[in-house]
């Protein structure tokens, strides 16, 4: 009960920045309504993989040097705009092609065999794990509202709920948007709705690589 406040505290924080749209709620949404409940629920366990990633580095201190140091910092920008852009092109050039070739939306059938389960999980997890912006968070979190004398097997244990916690939320987006009546709108126009994401996705890109520091 001693940490209760201060888990609180930083629960409620995380929350509120895990619920707000960004690469990782556009991944799991196109992953979803493409590829099935299924895909979208093992992306999002890649995000929550992916959180790790920002949870060991921070409490060990790199967290720190990342933000700091220009260069790094800048590096880790550049690596997750390129990753967002290859993911972004990939759909427009994919669906483009089908619109040469003269398939329809309907004519394209969805299998979860369309991507594997290990590319879907690992696509969850290179999202979140070259995010700069959660680099920031989670700095932020940890010397803000984590006290510095509490415990490092503590400051994991909050990181194991911060984890849960991203995997739980897009595991429910996954299932939000792969309900029978929202899949199907979205799958009338399956084409227009991934090159949709494509663009979203580049234009998250593109304002990563303007925010330099």
């Amino acid at each position: 009960m001693i940490y209760f406040n201060e888990f609180l505290l930083l629960a409620i924080i995380h929350f509120l920045a895990v619920v707000a749209p960004g690469p990782d709620f556009a991944v799991v949404v196109q992953q979803s309504i493409s590829y099935g409940r299924k895909i979208g629920a093992i992306t999002a366990l890649g995000i929550g993989a992916g959180i790790s990633v920002h949870v060991i580095y921070t409490i060990l201190g790199f967290g720190l040097l990342i933000q700091t140091n220009a260069i790094v910092f800048n590096t880790v920008k550049i690596i997750s705009a390129l990753y967002l852009i290859y993911l972004g092109i990939n759909l427009i050039k994919g669906n483009l092609k089908k619109e040469k070739s003269n398939v329809s939306d309907s004519e394209i059938i969805i299998n979860n065999d369309l991507t594997s389960k290990k590319s879907a999980f690992l696509k969850g997890f290179i999202t979140n794990a070259t995010n700069p912006k959660a680099t920031i968070f989670f700095l932020g979190i940890f010397t803000t509202v984590v006290n510095q004398n509490t415990p490092m097997q503590v400051q994991f244990l909050y990181g194991i709920w911060m984890c849960m916690v991203n995997a739980g939320w897009f595991i429910l987006v996954a299932y939000l948007f792969t309900t029978k009546n929202i899949r199907n709108v979205f799958l009338k126009k399956k084409g227009l709705f991934e090159i949709f994401m494509g663009i979203v996705l580049i234009g998250l890109a593109l304002r990563l690589l303007l925010t330099f520091n």
